[in-house]
Order: C-alpha cells, then sequence, then structure tokens
C-alpha cells in the first residue's frame, strides 16, 4: 500500500491527484516548488514503474513543466529526481529565474526555507488547481 513519505509529508501542502501520482506544493515561498510523486509502493527509481506508468509519469512531468515554465514566466526549469534523503521517487519541479537567490546553484541547502502563511497556501494552491487542470488535460482531484 502506497505511504506518503513522512518527510514529504511534513515539508509540503497537498495540491492535486493525477492519474499516477500525488501533486504537492513545497512550502517554501522563496521558490514555485511542486512536487510529484507516483502513488505505487515501494519504488525509488523511475525503473521500478511498469513501462507504462514511466510514460505516464513523463508525461505528468512534462505537462507540469510546461505549465510551470508559462505560470511563472520563469527563466528555467529545475526537474529533479534526487532521492538522497527522501529514497521514496518524487520528482521536483521548481521555476528558476536569474535573479533567485541560489541562481544559478541548485537551490537545495541555501539559505532558510520561507514557509507559506496559510491563507497564502491556500490562495496558491486554489490557483494551481484552476491552471493546471483546464490546459494540462491532468486528471485532477482534490
Amino acid at each position: 500500500m502506497f505511504e506518503l513519505d513522512a518527510r514529504l509529508e511534513a515539508d509540503t501542502y497537498f495540491v492535486a491527484k493525477t492519474a499516477l501520482c500525488r501533486l504537492l506544493l513545497m512550502d517554501d515561498a522563496r521558490f514555485p516548488w511542486l512536487i510529484l510523486v507516483p502513488e505505487v509502493a515501494g519504488i525509488s527509481e523511475p525503473f521500478d514503474l511498469s513501462e507504462s506508468d514511466q510514460t505516464v509519469l513523463w508525461r505528468e512531468s512534462m505537462r507540469l513543466s510546461r505549465f510551470l515554465k508559462a505560470h511563472y514566466q520563469a527563466d528555467k526549469l529545475n526537474i529533479a529526481a534526487l532521492g538522497n534523503q527522501v529514497p521514496q521517487l518524487h520528482l521536483h519541479h521548481i521555476a528558476r529565474y536569474h535573479s533567485d537567490v541560489a541562481w544559478p546553484g541548485p537551490v537545495w541547502g541555501i539559505g532558510t526555507p520561507e514557509p507559506y502563511a496559510a491563507e497564502e497556501a491556500t490562495r496558491l494552491i486554489g490557483s494551481l488547481r484552476e491552471g493546471l487542470a483546464l490546459p494540462l488535460s491532468l486528471t485532477l482531484t482534490a
């Protein structure tokens, strides 16, 4: 049975469910940062997924990436599946700017995360759900 890793649970907000994944918002307002987590138990690498699920994950990742780049008018996207601290397979999607505090390096370990205020997180999640639902044809559920 699938269970979200405790660290991801503690560091994120639930946004929606896609056909394969749980979509999460990282609780760090410094960066537009979403995470896709395939809801498949016991996997740590993309090749652990069935070939059909690998295809679904790639499509969902590309749709999410296209949305983030356009919605946030990002200079660049960082898409990563590191898993060094959380072995459960998850894909980070981070909109980056030449002006952000970590540019041009990675966002991990730079500065102190700035958690969202509860009202801001709620507003942002609503905006993300609305923005992702139609143009991306992701099967989103709250």
